[in-house]
């Protein structure tokens, strides 16, 4: 076999696995990243298109469905030996009760569960539906792409050149707002420290690293995400969150430290986010640029179409956000955010799994 591998490689083919060992039909991928967070993109999935065509579920509805009866394909997917700790994945789902007046919809993956909304990945699920002939008929030199997310429909922006997508993608968001600020959180082992709650397709608390007596740019990211996790979780325990409409999407999704620096500058403002069960972006977080621009905007201290650059301080990966327009959202005075990055495509992939294999739906290591 191993003969037969190299010929066909040398051959200019890919190896494949012999048909015999297919018991099952094999998983394929689409690999990108976004600021070096990375999107694993599963084109379709046959389980979730009958479930929305028999039953016309809505996106919020196939979410709860997937998670109950199509799990194992996120965790063969997202988790070791296949995935890794910090693997995401994206669902793209077709039908019309769940895409309803959208290009395409998509369900979003992480080592935990479910998310409502991810950034980075309607960045790069922007160029793919471009290049993967999801939108009828694409526009240069840039086509809007409406994309459905579990907490609603995003419009992302894709230069089109008639041939291929290109760079940077941007979009515009669900309407995000300030839930709380200045809250006082009882953290153990940190004692008490002041957070603000924003929302920008999910729901983030927000600190400097400096409360923590961390630095975002300079402490040890093991430091970092201990910090952010018992802020997360002290939140949960003493704030009640509530969402205008669906309790489905009232759930803190992570903790984002930043280094401070909230008032206006053309200077970029550094953060980290840890999300999910201590899950740790490598990009600057979409949804979470999106709720800091809400924060910054309800405090004053941006005005409408000024543009902030947001770094990763993991990466260095550079995100642009702004607040392009006034909404309300249930009682809540909201912002529509514009959000701008780089997406790339990494590769394709086919995975398989043999019945007798007791790991083949992966497993988690912490």
């Amino acid at each position: 076999m191993a003969a037969e591998a190299a010929g066909a490689a040398d051959a200019g083919r890919a190896p494949r696995l012999p048909p015999c060992w297919l018991q099952a039909p094999p998983l394929l991928t689409v690999e990108m990243q976004t600021g070096g967070e990375p999107l694993r993109v599963i084109p379709r999935l046959e389980a979730a298109e009958a479930a929305v065509a028999s039953s016309g579920l809505s996106l919020l509805a196939l979410r709860r469905h997937v998670a109950a009866t199509q799990d194992h394909v996120r965790r063969a997917l997202v988790h070791e030996p296949r995935g890794h700790r910090g693997m995401y994945g994206a669902l793209v789902v077709r039908g019309a009760a769940a895409v309803s007046d959208a290009d395409l919809a998509a369900l979003f993956l992480h080592g935990a569960g479910y998310s409502a909304m991810c950034g980075h990945a309607v960045l790069a699920l922007g160029r793919f539906a471009l290049d993967y002939g999801l939108v009828a008929a694409p526009r240069r030199p840039e086509t809007a792409v409406r994309l459905r997310c579990p907490c609603g429909v995003v419009t992302a922006f894709v230069p089109w050149d008639g041939r291929r997508s290109g760079n940077p993608v941007r979009f515009h968001s669900v309407p995000a707002f300030a839930a709380a600020t200045d809250v006082p959180i009882d953290v153990p082992g940190h004692g008490k420290v002041v957070v603000d709650i924003g929302y920008g397709g999910t729901f983030y608390a927000f600190l400097s690293a400096e409360q923590l007596g961390l630095d975002v740019c300079s402490s040890k990211t093991r430091d970092l995400v201990s910090a952010a996790s018992a802020v997360t979780e002290a939140v949960k325990k003493q704030f009640p969150l509530h969402h205008p409409e669906s309790e489905d999407l009232a759930f803190l999704y992570g903790t984002i430290l930043t280094d401070g620096k909230d008032a206006f500058s053309e200077e970029p403002t550094t953060n980290i986010c840890v999300f999910a069960d201590e899950q740790v972006d490598r990009c600057p977080t979409g949804s979470g640029v999106t709720a800091r621009i809400a924060l910054q905007y309800h405090k004053g201290l941006i005005q409408l179409n000024q543009s902030r650059t947001f770094r990763s301080s993991t990466t260095g990966s550079l995100f642009t956000g702004k607040a392009v327009k006034e909404a309300k959202f249930g009682d809540y005075n909201a912002v529509v955010v514009e959000v701008s990055g780089e997406a790339f495509y990494t590769g394709t992939a086919t995975f398989t799994m043999e019945e007798e294999d007791p790991l083949k739906y992966g497993f988690f290591f912490k």
